[in-house]
């Protein structure tokens, strides 16, 4: 596959053009000197469109685009759920963790956890989210990223690793969060755009130039393909255990990516309001239903198309083949976009984590402008380390995001069980907090020990059980949080507008036609 110059052009124009956008939706006032809250959380003034927008960017990236592609092409629709549930975890999120986070100005996850329990599981936690977004996340887009950049532009993958890093840096470098947020609305018009016309060519080379013939022929064809929940015969099964998937371990990893991952949340926390924030959460609930008609339906049009694939994550780059010159560089454009948005968004969450939860309680009479210089160095040297480290770190695995997908299910049981109790049992301590953060990971490496058989899934569903009944034996056998317990939930309302709630019957209801018609 190669560019044309139209293509080339096209990519270049983009990246001017977001580069010169970003500045300029950061800009300040005359004579305002930039402050902690404006960086980290562009003035707790996002708009609704921003804030879903921007959910959507940061959670979409290249590896997420390929892979489930990849998935589409090997298992079908069922891999859909991830995206489906997440829907509606969504609005769970913006219904009953919202109103407390924003009610008790929370800022980072690391400081509610101190806020509700102590120190030191804010420590424990803030060490953990650092090391986890630089080597494993930070790296892993960036690695995977510059697979898909170097294959579709014909360019060395180290120089492609170094370029994304050192464009998502200076993108967002002067401006932060705002810089990210307020330029995510045109990253993800780019994607959902670049992803329909993926979508509708090749559907259309299926329909002979229809894409509802195609689309009925593809499920007349592949049958298997379109089914949600899979068998205990299917061979991929055990990567999404029927049922399980509906009420088992994926509510678990969806709970702690949407409600309690600093990079996702913290585009709500900095919202205007909380009827601002609900309003973002459903337009990304609405944009998850749609990710599945991008990133999975060309994989699975590929069983057709190019049914030779030696590797099932070929199946999107192939599938950009078939683009002519012009829409195949808006394609990459919208590839790019999702790369970029990614590693910005990640960026950021690392300096406001390091800024605020570490150097701002070292140096308290630090000026607001230190602060900000502080979180631009930490974002320099956390995309310095990522670029780095990963070649070492990923480039001997064949499937490195199975891998990341492995270590971090080892810490989401506990995660949820912490945030849980937090935010909805005053008894919780940070005894049991602590308890179930390491329970979570040792128990998780036990079952992974002593019953390889049982699905990835299945594993995440019963850790999270008895770290559960870990935190709360452990929490009852010792003392209370007493003053230390500062997060105050008694005024809290979880009344949602109107708008909000027919939003939401309106997803939950598309949710159940989509299961029903593909059961």
């Amino acid at each position: 596959m190669t560019l044309s110059t139209l293509d080339v052009g096209i990519v270049l124009a983009y990246l001017a053009a977001i580069f010169i956008l970003a500045q300029w939706v950061s800009r300040e006032k005359a004579g305002h000197e930039k402050s902690a809250q404006d960086y980290f959380l562009a003035s707790r003034a996002l708009p609704w469109w921003a804030i879903g927008a921007s959910l959507i960017a940061a959670n979409i990236s290249a590896e997420q685009i390929i892979g489930m592609s990849g998935s589409g092409y090997a298992i079908g629709l069922a891999i859909a759920s991830y995206e489906w549930m997440a829907a509606l975890t969504l609005l769970i999120v913006g219904k009953w963790f919202l109103p407390i986070f924003l009610r008790n100005g929370i800022t980072t996850m690391p400081q509610f956890l101190e806020e509700r329990y102590g120190n030191r599981i804010r420590t424990l936690m803030a060490v953990f989210w650092l090391g986890l977004y630089v080597f494993v996340n930070l790296t892993s887009i960036l690695w995977l990223g510059s697979i898909a950049v170097s294959q579709v532009a014909g360019i060395d993958q180290n120089l492609a690793l170094v370029l994304l890093g050192a464009f998502a840096l200076a993108y967002q470098l002067y401006g932060g969060l705002k810089a990210v947020a307020l330029t995510d609305i045109v990253q993800v018009s780019l994607l959902v755009l670049g992803g329909l016309l993926v979508t509708g060519i090749t559907l259309g080379q299926i329909g002979d130039g229809s894409v509802i013939d195609g689309f009925t022929t593809l499920w007349r064809q592949q049958p298997e393909k379109f089914e949600m929940i899979l068998d205990p015969a299917n061979p991929f099964y055990k990567d999404l255990p029927g049922l399980s998937v509906l009420l088992g371990g994926m509510w678990i990893a969806n709970l702690s990516y949407w409600g309690f991952n600093q990079y996702i949340i913290q585009r709500a926390l900095a919202a205007k309001d909380i009827r601002e924030a609900q309003k973002g959460v459903v337009f990304a609930a609405f944009l998850k239903l749609l990710m599945p008609v991008i990133v999975v339906l060309p994989g699975i049009a590929a069983v057709v198309l190019a049914p030779q694939l030696e590797r099932p994550d070929a199946a999107y780059p192939t599938m950009m083949r078939l683009l002519p010159s012009g829409v195949l560089g808006l394609v990459f454009a919208a590839l790019v976009a999702a790369i970029v948005a990614s590693l910005a968004s990640k960026i950021n969450s690392v300096a406001t984590i390091f800024t605020l939860d570490f150097y701002a309680k070292r140096d308290r009479e630090a000026s607001q402008a230190k602060l900000v210089r502080v979180g631009r160095i930490t974002a320099a040297v956390a995309i310095l380390v990522a670029v780095l480290t990963a070649r070492p770190l990923l480039g001997g695995f064949d499937q490195g995001f199975q891998y990341i997908q492995e270590f971090t299910g080892f810490f989401t049981p506990g995660i949820v069980v912490i945030f849980l109790l937090g935010l909805f049992w005053k008894r919780a301590n940070e005894a049991g907090a602590l308890a179930a953060a390491v329970g979570s990971f040792l128990l998780s490496l036990l079952l992974k020990l002593a019953w390889p058989a049982l699905p990835f899934m299945d594993r995440i569903g019963l850790v999270f059980l008895l770290a559960l009944v870990l935190a709360v034996g452990v929490a009852l056998a010792t003392r209370a949080s007493g003053d230390r317990d500062r997060i105050r939930t008694a005024d809290v309302s979880y009344a949602t507008a109107p708008s909000f709630n027919v939003a939401s019957l309106a997803v939950i209801a598309i949710l159940i036609a989509l299961y029903a018609v593909f059961w």
